[in-house]
Order: structure tokens, then sequence, then C-alpha cells
């Protein structure tokens, strides 16, 4: 896939009358309007997003990209990269702690060897490796340009694959020791944050640690000038390919690949779960190289990383969990799917308010 490929593809926007039609549907269930809050409103997107006016929230699967990053080498993280691959092994036994959550929700998981550091072939881990890891963005890019675009174009595939095999809804997720700083300096370049408050502990840093990492950050965005702007680009095409490269100097292979995941799964109509901060900052280019593509996504958790609330706020999109959840692998994003099935069970199975001859519930100035 080229760069002018990739930027001109269309995203299809989702149909609104099957999103008020689930609505009403939602309204006719014999309980108080509304009651199950961001719940009825998700699965309302989830319907339109898949053209469907019964929302489909079974089979899916979790799509974990795993991949290294060269930004390590500035000590960002307490763990060197042989965490990556010593997890990433793991989940190939389906033995890591998403893994295990992803059981018990009924979903399917797809670990992939993206880009970790190592020649091992891992069993149970998919290999679509580009390179032994990213590069050290304060030195270079993080990637070439051919990188990032077949990261991408990897995400693309796998959602075309798993929308042909009749998964309904995918969740997301990653592993890749030093990708708290890659996603934090993704955000942070696109929205035009301030490193400083953005920069969470990832997976324990103290607090000298968490100031040394910010450092990092704010140097990378001043080495290929992603300072902070007082506006957006002036045209939509200059804005995506802004974004892109963004991706591609301070990015990582794991966000790329999440970044194609999030754009396939607009263009086949899938709705994709957002993890923490760093799905959150694919996400946020996804949206960003394709405007539209956050129709498609849906927020699982509010997460640790002081950034995320940035993101969700940017994308327009309402987590339904709050727990600080910091663990990775896409675990947070998993825990949502089994609040989906029982919304689905209200949706479905619940009577109405005519089945049980009580009138029904009116909105004010309805």
């Amino acid at each position: 896939m080229t760069k002018e490929e990739l930027l001109t593809l269309k995203v299809p926007v989702p149909d609104r009358e099957i999103l008020g039609k689930i609505k009403e549907a939602w309204n006719k269930v014999a309980k108080p309007l509304d009651g199950l809050g961001k719940l009825e409103t998700m699965l309302c997107r989830i319907g339109a997003a898949q053209d469907c006016a019964v929302p489909q929230v079974s089979p899916r699967t979790v799509i974990i990209m795993c991949a290294d990053n060269g930004i390590v080498e500035e000590g960002v993280s307490q763990s060197g990269q042989e965490v990556t691959l010593a997890v990433a092994c793991n989940m190939g036994r389906r033995k890591s702690s998403v893994c295990k959550m992803a059981k018990i929700a009924d979903a399917e998981v797809i670990a992939v060897d993206i880009g970790i550091h190592s020649d091992e072939r891992i069993p149970g881990v998919l290999d679509r490796k580009i390179c032994h890891g990213t590069r050290n963005f304060l030195k270079e890019p993080a990637m070439t340009e051919g990188e990032v675009l077949q990261a991408v174009e990897t995400g693309i595939c796998l959602v075309k694959e798993c929308h042909r095999k009749g998964l309904k809804i995918l969740a997301t997720g990653e592993m890749g020791i030093g990708n708290t700083t890659t996603s934090t300096a993704v955000a942070a370049a696109i929205l035009g944050l301030p490193v400083k408050e953005i920069t969470g502990k990832g997976a324990g840093l103290s607090e000298s640690g968490i100031r040394h990492k910010a450092e990092v950050i704010q140097k990378g965005l001043l080495t290929y000038g992603f300072v902070q702007q007082t506006g957006k680009p002036k045209d939509r095409q200059a804005e995506k390919e802004r974004c892109l490269k963004i991706l591609q100097c301070l990015g990582g292979l794991d966000i790329a690949g999440l970044c194609g995941v999030f754009i396939g799964g607009a263009l086949y109509h899938v709705p994709v779960v957002i993890d923490g901060l760093i799905s959150a900052a694919a996400a946020l280019c996804a949206d960003g190289i394709l405007p539209g593509c956050r129709e498609y996504m849906l927020a699982s958790h509010a997460g640790a990383e002081p950034g995320m609330k940035d993101v969700l706020k940017h994308l327009g999109l309402s987590e339904v969990i709050r727990a600080d959840l910091a663990l990775g692998e896409g675990t947070g994003a998993v825990m949502l799917f089994p609040l989906l099935d029982m919304a689905m069970e209200v949706f479905k199975g619940s009577s109405t308010f005519d089945e049980i001859g009580v009138e029904q519930y009116k909105r004010h100035g309805s």
C-alpha cells in the first residue's frame, strides 16, 4: 500500500436510521429510559456500524500487536526488551492475563508478532514481523515510511480476514516494552498537549523516571518539529499527512498495526474496542489519517495513564469502565464484552411495556 492509496481511502458513514431504530427499540423495553446508560448508546452505535438493526456482539476476538521500541535505549522503562518476547511467548501458550480473561469472555485471541526484537518464531503467535523493533526516535525516525505503511496495511488485512470469518466485533491489545512512551509522544504531537501533564508511570516508573520519560518525549517532539500548535493544518490533506508522519517518527509498529485495525474496522463495518493509551493513540492516528474512523470505535475504560482522557475526549468517546486499569494486552477491552452481552440480553429478551400492560415512559417534552 502506498501513502497515496492509504490517504485516499474513504470511510463509510454509519446508518443513522438504523441507530434511531435501535434507540426506539430500547425505549420500548420495560425499564426506565436510558436505564443502561452508556451501554445502550454503545449498542446503538454498534448496530449502526454493522448496518444491522439487532446489534451483533459475537463472535468476537482480541487482536494483540506485539513489538519492541528502540526508545527503550533512553531508559524510559524499568524493563528490558526481553520482556516483550517473554510475554508474547506466554500469549502463544494462551497463559497471559488477556488470554485468561478472553476465555471467560468467550473471545478468540489473535496475538501478532509485528516487530519483536527476536528471530524466534513463537508458537501460537501470528508471524507478521516487519522488522526487529523500531529505532530510537531521538536518533532517527522510529520507522521508515515503507515500514509504517506495511504495519498499517497488516492491521487492515487482519480485519478483512476477521470479517471474512464472520467476526462481528474486535478488541485491541498490545505488548511492547516502552510503548507508553511512544503512545504518549504520538498523542502529545497530534493533540498539542503539554508533555509533562500527560506522561504517566507506564509499568511502574518512579517520579524521577516519569520526569526523565517526559524529557525524552519532549526532545523527540522538538527533534521533528512536532511542538504544540495553536491551530490545525489549514487543509485536511495536510492534517492526514502530518498524522502519518507523527506515527512514523514517534510511534511503534504495534501502534501502526493497531491503527490499521481501526481503519479496517471502519472499512469493513466491524466495530473495534479501544483498550488503554497505546490502542487509544492508534485510534487517534487512524481517525487523523482517515477522518470518520471514530464512528466505528468503542471506548472500554479510562485507563491509568493521564493522557487517556484527552484522547477519548478528542475522539468524542466515553468509556464505561473506570477502574484505574494499567495492565495492557487488551485486558480492559476484553472486559467490555461481558457487559455488552448482559446489555444485549436485556435488549433482546426483556418484556416491552405493551406486554406487561404498563404505559411507556415518555421523555420530557415529548
